[in-house]
């Protein structure tokens, strides 16, 4: 069965958006040309582990002008942007994704993704959209979290989890240009089936 994994890039204060939603602690662009070769590595699996993504309509908003256009993501770039694509609201009919297919939008993201979960494919991705991982994991959907922690503090801002998540580490990494990956189990709760 294929796996929802959910990816967020964090602090070290576990801050997901700035008090004005930015992401400013996410410095280093993924494929610059001084990119770690071991992060990218690490960045390029991970992207390789999944074939379509899901979106909230504010990350799909703060995207859609960008990662169609982002040239300079190469490889990465590419792969990303031609993964099938779900966008999870109640107020958009379409999601054009640039000259890319666009996304499918679905009003209920929940049975969205368990009949992706039955499926045949790679795994799915939640890319940011706190709002929709949070309601995920309230629907015990989530199967993994990998954190992407930057060298920075914020101190106020988003903070990832709200409330109680029991999580198991699956592996731990650190890069040279400060970002350490950590990939957590989501502990499932009793009587529960994703």
């Amino acid at each position: 069965m294929r796996k929802l994994i959910v990816q967020q890039w964090v602090t070290v204060d576990n801050i997901a958006a700035e008090e004005d939603g930015g992401l400013s602690f996410v410095t280093e662009p993924p494929f610059s040309g001084k990119t770690d070769p071991a992060y990218k590595a690490s960045v390029m699996r991970a992207i390789d582990s999944v074939d379509t993504m899901i979106i909230g309509a504010n990350t799909y908003a703060m995207s859609k002008d960008y990662w169609p256009h982002a040239k300079d993501q190469g490889e990465f770039g590419e792969k990303f942007n031609n993964l099938t694509k779900f966008v999870a609201s109640s107020k958009l009919d379409d999601a054009p994704w640039g000259d890319f297919p666009a996304a499918t939008v679905t009003r209920d993201p929940v049975a969205t993704v368990q009949e992706l979960k039955q499926q045949d494919g790679k795994d799915i991705l939640l890319w940011g959209s706190l709002r929709l991982m949070r309601h995920m994991l309230a629907a015990d959907m989530v199967d993994e979290v990998q954190m992407r922690i930057c060298p920075a503090a914020r101190g106020k801002g988003t903070r990832v989890f709200e409330d109680r998540h029991d999580l198991r580490l699956i592996e731990g990494a650190s890069f040279g240009n400060g970002v350490v990956i950590l990939r957590y189990d989501v502990k499932k709760r009793a009587g529960t089936r994703s």
